[in-house]
Formats: structure tokens, sequence, C-alpha cells
């Protein structure tokens, strides 16, 4: 059994920051990608950020020069800085891991519960 479990959501004022923490754990052989994708009510599911266990990193247009997606992977970890925050990046945020559970099983994706961003005044 693998498990993601975020942390780290909640209210915050326009122009303010939050940082998303998301620990897997459980059989995991390897990761390779690490993300953040997010949902607004009435939206699709979009990528916010991801990074590779070489630590090349993929952002949305939208997030550009305001979040930073970082890893500890001795830790199985995710991070998600999110700065100058606005109302519309309000959403549910949701980590992924593209992981083995063990070394002859393919890559499967993994995802967490969810935890809900509000930027608002």
């Amino acid at each position: 059994q693998v498990q993601l479990v975020e942390s780290g959501g909640g209210l915050v004022q326009p122009g303010g920051s939050l940082r998303l923490s998301c620990v897997a754990s459980g059989s995991i052989f390897s990761i390779n990608v690490m993300g953040w994708y997010r949902q607004a009510p009435g939206k699709q599911r979009e990528l916010v950020a991801a990074i590779t266990s070489g630590s090349s990193t993929n952002y949305a247009d939208s997030v550009k020069g305001r979040f930073t997606i970082s890893r500890d992977s001795a830790k199985n970890t995710v991070y998600l800085q999110m700065n100058s925050l606005k109302p519309e990046d309000t959403a549910v945020y949701y980590c992924n891991a593209d992981l083995r559970t063990t070394s002859y099983r393919p890559v499967q994706r993994y995802w967490g519960q969810g935890t809900q961003v509000t930027v608002s005044s």
C-alpha cells in the first residue's frame, strides 16, 4: 500500500504565501516524478508543477515566478512554495507521485486526498 498525505493548505489573503507538503509512504521502491495538480470548482484538474528524480521542474504558465516546487528524495516528500497568491489560485491541491512499488512492477501514479487552498480577503 502507498499513501500520499498533503498538508499546509488553508485560507490566505491575496498577496500572501503558503507552503504545501506531501509525504509518500508505504511500499515504495523508487519515485520518478512528483507533482502538484489543482482543481477549482467547475473546472478540470490541471497541472501546477512537477519535479523529476533529477530535479528538473515544470510549471504551469499561470504560476511561473510565483510558485516553487522542491523535493526531498530521502524523505519521499515534495513541497510547493506558493507566493504572491491570487484569488484565482483558490482550489483543492492534489499531490501525485509516479512510482514503483518493486523493481519489476511498472510505474504507477498515486494521488493524495487533496488540501484546500483559499485565497480571499
